[in-house]
């Protein structure tokens, strides 16, 4: 890339609410353009921002010298509603960050369309289990000293048209990066970008690179070697579509003419455009997959780059259902401290892992009854879908054959079915497999229940997770980067029945901690799945649930013991240190000084 030396620097400005903070000894910051804080911050949409709350949550844990940057969104993803036909309607979900977080002190100043918008941070502390906390600063345009249009970019995650995309990914990644100079975070070796979506941070420490070295340069090739040893890149989508890509001239309109000739001089806008998963790749020295099979996709796709692979994983504590802990806490007592030891769940007796899910099972029905007021009967076995409502993942492929799954529950036993998932805004495919989800519920007669909870959120997710019986997930390979749903069940002893593509490849263990639909070798599509999928209730898992509950409760042990000791975001979190971030070795001194006490290793 190309850019100019020269001694401007971006206004910072205090915010008069308290003077800014010491230097802090952060290493590592973390950027996501959504992060799930928790259930009444709606700061994200699905499964990339619970994944980023996870690993936030399990530094703070691991004591990790973490910061993680996102934007603010005062209007939230969107609050779904369902008519009786299923037709999704969506309306803001607002909150106000002034009466939830706290001001983070010092606010700067970034250029979109040549015109200066303010941009401020609210922090919010990830508090560990030792008590140390990790921060999170949440951006916000919405001052009144910006023009009205810019005061609304930080509004709506995954909102608007591509402009307003591409001036909050600016936001992000610019922004987001000079606020933490703001803040005093000079000591960052590493700096993580959670997908594609901010990495203008990599232009923006380029050129604090070049104004840090003005004096004595170096090649430009130097200084981008210099900025990759910084900068670790994690993928997370095989889809095309789901890479954000810019036409050049929106991107000349939105960060002006020279900073966009610089990158299309890096060759990183062929065809008149700016791919940003490719700017990332390019400017990265450290790049991962979320799953084993993800990062050979991956590498299909970008061939140019070195791709490896982190397993995604989940926060224990987060998903546990309280029975679940209460069991843990009891036979397994390091398992918070120290995920690995859910491994020795192999040694809690059958009949406390089924009294333990069957008060997990009690609470999920309970709020079912309380928000819709549907009963459901907690003899029998329950499925749960609860994914982002697109094509791909097929919700529907259970419900393809009615009369099949008729005759299934005729001869095997009942069923309950529990769906939930919101379609975007814009995806009326989406929306469509909704709407197909209520039809096939109107149809369905005798022994089945299908119900779909609307408003899918964390709260929601982590009953349905913990109080199922039966995981299903059915997507369309290769699509699937990993999921993480399947790993929450896991941790309650909720096997999962899933197509063998993401992480399920490497967590299956055919009747140990679940089932597979189709095997990895078949490269038909719905057809073969769904006579696997139909076959295995049909034959093993409806007969076992009802005729030797024992046996279905040592695949619910096995999906603890298996999954929930390695799918979690403590294993994940030691991977990146030990593999990704270029972290110094701290000098007793200094260890001294700044009082970190790290649990990494």
């Amino acid at each position: 890339m190309r850019f100019e030396r020269n001694r401007s620097c971006h206004d910072v400005w205090s915010l008069g609410a308290s003077k800014l903070p010491d230097p802090t000894h952060a290493r590592i910051a973390y950027f996501s353009m959504e992060i799930a804080l928790e259930n009444s911050i709606p700061t994200y949409s699905g499964g990339l921002g619970v994944l980023a709350g996870d690993m936030l949550r399990s530094a703070a844990d691991l004591e990790l010298p973490m910061v993680g940057v996102t934007l603010a969104y005062r209007k939230g993803y969107f609050e779904q509603s369902l008519d009786a036909q299923g037709q999704q309607s969506e309306s803001p979900s607002a909150w106000e960050p002034e009466k939830v977080v706290e001001p983070a002190g010092a606010g700067v100043t970034v250029k979109i369309e040549g015109r200066p918008v303010k941009v401020r941070a609210w922090r919010y502390k990830v508090t560990g289990l030792g008590g140390r906390f990790v921060p999170v600063y949440l951006l916000d345009t919405a001052l009144p000293e910006n023009d009205p249009q810019d005061q609304v970019l930080t509004d709506r995650l995954y909102g608007g048209d591509r402009r307003y995309r591409l001036c909050q990914e600016v936001i992000l990644g610019m922004g987001g990066m000079r606020l933490l100079r703001a803040l005093g975070y000079v000591r960052l070796e590493s700096y993580h970008m959670n997908e594609g979506h901010s990495a203008f941070l990599t232009v923006a420490l380029l050129e604090e690179q070049l104004r840090d070295h003005q004096n004595d340069p170096g090649s430009l090739e130097d200084e981008i070697g210099r900025l990759r040893q910084k900068c670790i890149f994690t993928t997370h989508t095989p889809v095309p579509a789901g890479h954000d890509v810019f036409e050049r001239s929106l991107v000349t309109q939105v960060i002006g003419q020279k900073r966009a000739d610089g990158i299309a001089a890096s060759g990183l806008m062929p065809n008149g455009q700016l791919n940003m998963t490719e700017l990332a790749l390019y400017c990265s020295h450290y790049v991962n997959g979320v799953a084993m099979r993800h990062g050979e996709i991956s590498r299909s796709m970008f061939p140019r780059f070195s791709i490896r692979a982190i397993t995604n994983g989940v926060h224990v504590g987060t998903w546990t259902a309280p029975s679940f802990q209460d069991l843990y806490d009891r036979q397994v007592p390091e398992w918070r401290q120290d995920n690995r030891y859910l491994r020795y769940a192999m040694g809690i007796s059958l009949e406390e892992i089924r009294q333990a899910h069957a008060a997990a099972k009690r609470r999920l029905f309970e709020a079912i009854l309380q928000e819709t007021g549907v009963t459901l009967d907690e003899s029998n076995l329950t499925l749960g879908f609860a994914r982002r409502a697109a094509v791909y993942k097929r919700a529907d492929l259970l419900l393809s054959d009615p009369g099949r799954l008729e005759e299934l529950v005729r001869t095997a036993g009942p069923l309950q079915i529990v769906y939930a998932g919101k379609a975007h805004p814009a995806d009326e495919e989406g929306k469509a497999l909704i709407r197909r989800v209520f039809e096939s519920s109107a149809r369905l007669r005798g022994g089945i229940r299908l119900l779909y909870i609307q408003n899918y959120d964390m709260h929601w997710g982590q009953l349905l997770t913990s109080g199922v019986d039966l995981w299903l997930n059915t997507p369309l390979r290769p699509y699937e980067a990993s999921g993480t749903s399947g790993m929450k069940a896991a941790l309650n002893g909720v096997p999962s029945l899933s197509v063998l593509d993401g992480w399920w490849i490497e967590g299956h263990g055919e009747g140990v901690t679940g089932w597979s639909i189709g095997d990895d070798l078949a490269r038909d599509g719905s057809s073969a799945e769904t006579d696997s999928l139909y076959e295995k209730l049909e034959e093993v898992i409806v007969p076992q649930f009802y005729q030797r509950p024992l046996a279905y409760a040592g695949v619910m042990r096995g999906a603890i013991a298996f999954n929930g000791s390695f799918f979690n975001t403590q294993r994940m979190l030691r991977q990146y240190v030990e593999n990704a971030y270029s972290l110094r070795v701290l000098g007793q001194d200094e260890i001294e000084e700044s009082e970190l006490r790290w649990k990494v290793g």
